[in-house]
């Protein structure tokens, strides 16, 4: 059987607006939903570990309250305690709190690593793509190095008013790493497939990005 890991910020605080961030809930749970519907064995790890911090939560979204519901959300291992051995890929979902814990965390690091030099796929959707810009193999070069990838815009950042905030501009700091940052339109679905390597620019990206995740694994 195939498995699957989505990776969820723990960062709850957006900077200095005095407002609550996290993960965003569509792109955990939209992915999660496809990877199900592919007879994936999926799970979920946060960095801290416990209940992560939610945003975006659409209370009337079927998909999300399936999501909340049944996988685990509430009781996640943390990225320290998880075994990437077995795992045939992993995505990080976005949520503006994955700026702030993703880019250095060891553990995030290893079982990426790990899963993309055993053959795996990595994926990431939104600010999701922030737990590769500091990612390295193990031979030192960055993952991102040379390929085409997706993720939340300079604009759509702008767009939300947020680009004082956060603590970097993610497709900047993706281009430093040695990447091409490949956007689309503000707010409509991108997805970009370099490889063993997906990302998604956007929340409207996360169902894509999984389906374009599916194809490659079926490959």
């Amino acid at each position: 059987m195939t498995r699957a890991l989505i990776a969820l910020t723990s960062h709850s605080e957006l900077g200095r607006t005095g407002r609550r961030t996290g993960f965003y809930v569509g792109e955990a749970a939209e992915p999660w939903e496809v990877f199900r519907a592919a007879g994936y064995q999926v799970d979920l790890v946060s960095v801290a570990g416990g209940q992560p911090p939610l945003d975006g939560r659409d209370e009337n979204d079927r998909t999300q309250n399936d999501f909340l519901a049944t996988a685990g959300v509430a009781d996640t291992p943390k990225a320290a305690d998880v075994d990437p051995t077995g795992y045939d890929m992993i995505l990080f979902a976005g949520g503006h709190g994955t700026m702030w814990d993703f880019p250095d965390d060891p553990d995030l690091a290893r079982i990426a690593r790990s899963i993309y030099e055993r053959g795996g796929v990595v994926a990431a959707v939104c600010h999701g793509p922030s737990a590769l810009v500091n990612l390295k193999l193990s031979d030192g070069s960055h993952l991102v190095a040379g390929k085409r990838v997706a993720g939340f815009t300079n604009d759509e950042e702008a767009a939300v008013g947020l680009t004082g905030e956060v603590p970097f501009l993610l497709a900047d700091k993706l281009t430093e790493a040695g990447a091409q940052h490949v956007p689309g339109p503000n707010f409509t679905e991108q997805v970009v497939v370099d490889g063993r390597l997906a990302t998604g620019q956007n929340p409207q990206s996360a169902r894509a990005l999984a389906e374009a995740v599916v194809k490659l694994l079926a490959d």
